[in-house]
C-alpha cells in the first residue's frame, strides 16, 4: 500500500548502497576537527565493511590521496578514521576514494564513538584481576613454607618476601573497591565496597605490623585472595553488561548522521543531520537512509520502512507523501522538504518512549541489591561491636582488633558477590546452547517472574518472506507471462511471484522493452502489445471489491483479457503455533500486537489461536498495551523485532528480539534470539526460573554460612587467615551450586522434545 492508500509498488529493491555521488559535495567543516598530531581528522562511516579484506581494501583506498597521513578503519564500529592536510587533499576526495573502490561512505560526528570510558573500566577491571590472581598465586606458595613450620629466620623472609608482593598488587587491584567505597564514605552513606575495602586494607596494615615486629602470623595471603576472588564476580557482572553497549556502537554505523542538502544555487552539501532546519531541502539517494522527516516534494520511489515499522513489503512514493527519518530509499533519488528536526523526527519520538520505558524498568530492585542494603550496615555494627566488646573485656587492642579483622574478612560479602554473577554466567552459558543471547544478566531475574507474553507479528511470528496465498485462476501462459515479468524485479512480492513460478516449472516467455516506473510496477511489451506487473490501480480500472483484504497482491495485465491477480500472505513461522500452545500450557497469557492491517493480524492470530490481539497499533500505542497489563498486576514479556516494538521491549518486564530484528530493537531488548527460531523463548523462561532458584540457594549457603562463621569468628576463634580459607571455600561452595544450572540439560531437553514434535502438525497446519 502507498502512503495515498494504494498497493505496494513493484519497483525494483536494488540496494545501491555504494552508488556513487556527485565528487563536488560539500562537506560540512562541522565533520572535521584537529587531532593530537597536528593533522585534520575526518570519521567516516562505512556500512558495508563486513571482513578483514574489506577493511584492507578502504585504508588502502584512503592512504592512496595525496595528503593522506594516516587512515585506520576499525571493523565493529564499521567506521574509518582519516588524517590528511587539508591544504593538499579535501575530504570530499576521501568520500570519493572510499566510493570509488565500493563503498558506501558518509561524514559522521566523531563525538558519538566517545564511549571509551567503558571500555577503560573494563580493561582495568582484567588488569587487576590479573594482578590479584598472579600475586594470590605467589604468596600462597610462600604461605606454605610457613604454615608447614618454617624456622623464625625463613619464616620471617617469606612474610617480607610476601609483602612486597601482596602491597603493591593490593594497591593496585583494589583500586575499584577503593574508590567506590570512598564515593559512598564521601556521600554519607554505605555500600558493599565499604567492608570489602575495611577488610583488605586492615588485614594488609595489620600483616605489615606483624611482619615489622617478627610475629608467627601474616595474613597477606587472606587480603590479596580476598580480592581475587571478589574481582572475578565483578569481571562477570562486567561482561553480562557488555553486549548492549557492543549493540549499540551497531546501530551508530546505521543511523544517518549526514543529509545530502540542496541550495538556493542548486549546490549539494553534505552537512550534519542535526544542522537542517525544517523548510529545508535535502536530496535521497537510492540507497541512502532518510535523514529526517519530510514530505517528497519531486521524484519517485519505494521506501523500505521495514527497519522503522517491520513490515517486508516497500511502500511507494511520489510527490506529497510523507517519509521519516531512518528509512530506506530503494529504488530512485528523491527530494524532501524537511517537516522536522533531527530532535523532533518520528525516530526520535521512539527512541525517547524506549528511554523513558527504560526509566521505568531500571527502577527494578534485584535481589543482591536488596541483600545489600541490610548487610553492609550489619557487617560495620558486628566489626565495631567485637572490637569493643572484646577491647572492654581486657584483651587488649592488638587482639581485639585482630577479632575484628577476622569478622570482617569472614563476613566479607565474596559469596554473595557471586551468588548472583556466577549463576547468570552459567545461565547465560545454558541459554547460549538455546540459542539466546543474554545481554543483561539482571533481566533473567525480570524473565523469571512473567505470567504473560506479547508477540509482535511481522518478522517475529511470521517470516516477513511472502509466499501465494491461494493457487492462482491463471492458465500456463499467463503464468509464464507474469514469470517473465516478475524475473525483472527485485520486489519481495515480485520475487516471491518469480520463485513460486520457478517451482512449479514455468518457462518465462521472452518480452521486450523491459523497464520500471517507480513506485508502480515493470512494464514490457510482448508480441507487439504492452504488458504490466504491479499495482492494481496502475495496471487496469478494476472493482475495489477484488482487492485482496487480508492478503498482499500484484496484478498482470493480459492483452484482451482481464488483469489477473497473484495474492500473497506472509507465512507463520513453522515453530510460532508449537511455542502459543506449550507457553498456554505453561500457564501464560499470550497477546499479539500488529502495526500491520487488522485483516492480516486476525488471519495470523486464528492460526495461532491466540484470543487477544489487535493491529494497525502505533509505537505508542504499543507501550501504552504494555503498561495497562503491567497495571493489572501482569509481568510482561514482549517479544519483537522492529524499530517500532523498542519502546514497548523497553517498557515491558523483560524482553527479546530476533536476530533478523532492526538494531534498535537488539539494544532495547534483553535477550537475542540467534538462531532465528522462537523455540528457546520457552526454554529460556524456563532456565531463569531455574536460575532464579539457584540465587535464592545461593544466598541461603551465603547466609547459612555467616550463620556458622560470625559466631566462631566472635567468639575469638579465627584468625584472619581462617576467616579468608573460610570464606573462599563459602565463595567455592556458591559457585558450584550455580554449575548445577548447566548440569542435567540434555534429559531435560530430550524429556520435552516429544511435547514440541507433538505440536509439529499445529504448526505446519497454521504456516499453510
Amino acid at each position: 500500500m502507498s502512503c495515498c492508500g494504494e498497493g505496494a509498488s513493484l519497483a525494483a529493491i536494488e540496494l545501491a548502497r555504494s552508488q556513487p555521488d556527485p565528487v563536488d559535495d560539500h562537506v560540512d567543516p562541522a565533520f572535521l576537527r584537529e587531532a593530537k598530531d597536528g593533522a585534520t581528522e575526518l570519521t567516516l562511516i562505512v556500512p558495508d565493511m563486513h571482513c578483514a579484506g574489506c577493511l584492507a581494501k578502504v585504508e588502502r583506498a584512503l592512504l592512496s590521496v595525496a595528503g593522506v597521513s594516516r587512515a585506520r578503519a576499525n571493523l565493529t564500529a564499521h567506521k574509518a578514521v582519516v588524517g590528511f592536510d587539508p591544504q593538499t587533499a579535501e575530504a570530499e576526495e576521501l568520500i570519493a576514494a572510499v566510493r570509488g573502490v565500493g563503498y558506501a561512505a558518509r561524514p559522521v560526528d566523531p563525538a558519538v564513538f566517545n564511549n571509551v570510558a567503558d571500555e577503560e573500566a573494563g580493561a582495568e577491571l582484567l588488569r587487576s584481576l590479573a594482578v590479584a590472581g598472579f600475586a594470590a598465586g605467589n604468596v600462597m606458595l610462600l604461605s606454605v613454607s610457613v604454615w608447614s613450620g618454617a624456622d623464625e629466620a625463613t619464616r620471617n623472609l617469606f612474610h617480607w618476601i610476601s609483602a612486597m608482593i601482596a602491597l603493591p598488587a593490593i594497591a593496585y587491584a583494589g583500586r575499584p573497591f577503593f574508590r567506590s567505597a570512598a564515593r559512598a564514605l564521601s556521600a554519607r552513606s554505605l555500600n558493599m565496597d565499604v567492608p570489602i575495602s575495611l577488610a583488605v586494607v586492615l588485614a594488609a596494615l595489620m600483616s605489615l605490623h606483624e611482619t615489622i615486629i617478627g610475629a608467627r602470623h601474616a595474613w597477606f595471603d587472606a587480603s590479596i585472595t580476598l580480592l581475587f576472588f571478589l574481582l572475578i564476580g565483578r569481571v562477570l557482572d562486567f561482561r553480562m553488561r557488555g553486549v548492549a553497549r557492543a549493540a549499540a556502537t551497531r546501530l551508530l554505523s546505521l543511523s544517518a548522521d549526514s543529509a545530502r542538502l540542496v541550495g538556493e544555487d542548486g549546490r549539494i552539501s553534505l552537512v550534519r543531520a542535526g544542522a537542517v532546519k525544517p523548510g529545508d531541502v535535502v536530496e535521497v539517494a537510492a540507497g541512502e537512509r532518510v535523514p529526517l522527516d519530510g514530505t517528497v516534494i519531486s521524484g519517485w520511489s519505494d521506501i523500505d520502512k521495514s527497519p522503522l515499522t517491520g513490515e517486508p513489503l516497500p511502500e511507494a512514493v511520489r510527490d506529497g507523501c510523507a517519509v521519516f527519518a531512518g528509512t530506506l530509499n530503494v529504488t530512485g533519488p528523491i527530494r524532501l522538504k524537511v517537516e522536522k528536526g533531527a530532535g523532533d523526527s518520528l525516530l526520535a519520538d521512539i527512541i525517547r518512549l524506549m528511554e523513558g520505558a527504560e526509566a521505568g524498568r531500571g527502577r527494578f530492585v534485584g535481589l543482591a541489591d536488596r541483600a545489600a542494603r541490610i548487610y553492609a550496615p550489619a557487617v560495620h555494627i558486628l566489626a565495631a561491636l567485637a572490637f569493643v566488646g572484646w577491647f572492654l573485656v581486657g584483651i587488649g587492642w592488638h587482639d581485639s582488633l585482630m577479632i575484628a579483622i577476622a569478622v570482617l574478612i569472614i563476613t566479607c560479602p565474596c559469596a554473595l558477590g557471586l551468588a548472583v554473577p556466577a549463576t547468570q554466567i552459567v545461565a547465560s552459558g545454558r541459554l547460549l546452547k538455546e540459542g539466546i543471547i543474554v545481554k543483561d544478566g539482571a533481566a533473567l531475574e525480570r524473565l523469571a517472574g512473567v505470567d504473560t507474553v506479547v508477540f509482535d507479528k511481522t518478522g517475529t511470528l511470521t517470516g516477513g518472506d511472502p509466499r501465494l496465498a491461494e493457487e492462482p485462476e491463471v492458465d500456463d501462459r499467463t503464468w509464464a507471462l507474469a514469470a517473465a515479468l516478475a524475473s525483472k524485479s527485485r520486489h519481495p512480492l515480485a520475487k516471491a511471484l518469480a520463485a513460486a513460478a520457478q517451482d512449479r516449472g514455468v518457462t518465462p516467455l521472452s518480452v521486450e522493452d523491459v523497464r520500471e516506473e517507480p513506485g508502480a510496477g515493470m512494464e514490457a511489451r510482448f508480441e507487439g502489445r504492452r504488458v504490466r506487473l504491479g499495482r492494481r490501480e496502475w495496471v487496469a480500472e478494476t472493482d475495489p471489491a477484488e482487492s485482496g483484504g487480508a492478503f498482499s497482491e500484484i496484478w498482470l495485465e493480459i492483452p484482451g483479457a482481464a488483469p489477473k491477480a497473484f495474492r500473497f500472505v506472509d507465512r507463520l513461522r513453522p515453530d510460532a503455533a508449537p511455542l502459543v500452545a506449550r507457553l498456554k500450557e505453561m500457564g501464560f497469557g499470550v497477546h499479539l500486537l500488529s502495526g500491520d492491517r487488522p485483516e492480516a493480524v486476525a488471519a495470523a492470530a486464528r492460526g495461532l489461536g491466540i484470543a487477544e490481539w489487535k493491529g494497525g497499533v502505533t509505537p505508542a500505542d504499543k507501550v501504552a498495551e504494555v503498561e495497562r497489563l503491567q497495571r493489572e498486576g501482569r509481568h510482561v514479556l514482549m517479544v519483537g523485532d522492529g524499530i517500532n516494538d523498542a519502546p514497548a521491549l523497553a517498557a515491558a518486564a523483560a524482553s527479546i528480539s530476533p536476530a533478523t530484528g532492526s538494531d534498535i530493537s537488539q539494544v532495547a531488548a534483553d535477550f537475542v534470539l540467534s538462531s532465528g527460531a522462537l523455540a528457546p523463548v520457552a526454554e529460556g523462561i524456563a532456565v531463569a526460573r531455574r536460575a532464579r532458584r539457584v540465587i535464592l540457594e545461593n544466598f541461603a549457603i551465603a547466609l547459612a554460612y555467616n550463620a556458622i562463621a560470625v559466631p566462631v569468628a566472635l567468639a575469638g576463634f579465627a584468625t584472619p587467615l581462617i576467616a579468608a580459607v573460610a570464606m573462599s571455600s563459602s565463595s567455592i561452595l556458591v559457585t558450584a551450586n550455580a554449575l548445577r544450572l548447566s548440569l542435567g540439560a540434555g534429559k531435560r531437553a530430550t524429556a520435552k522434545q516429544q511435547p514440541r514434535n507433538a505440536l509439529a502438525d499445529t504448526g505446519r497446519e497454521a504456516a499453510a
